[in-house]
């Protein structure tokens, strides 16, 4: 258990933080479950759509520390790649 002033103040953020971070991280999971619901449905105008607008959300999280640079790139190109094939 935490014993310093410090440590409790720590605990506290932490938890704020965590709470922060998991709205973030659902937010951007739900903007690239509307791209795949697109995909499924096989709409191509609104997996575009749905597509810019969920990349602005997974660049936004990489720069809040959410999501690592390199895993956004990848969800971004793969969704992309699937996007392209629809045509």
């Amino acid at each position: 258990m935490a014993n310093t002033p410090q440590a409790k103040k720590r605990i506290r953020r932490n938890q704020r933080r965590a709470e922060i971070n998991g709205a973030r991280v659902g937010r951007i999971r739900t903007f690239v479950k509307k791209v795949e619901a697109a995909l499924a449905a096989g709409d191509k105008t609104a997996a575009t759509t749905a597509l810019a607008a969920a990349q602005p959300e997974m660049q936004r999280g990489v720069a809040k520390g959410v999501l690592h640079r390199n895993t956004a790139s990848r969800k971004f190109s793969r969704l992309t790649k699937r996007v392209a094939a629809l045509a």
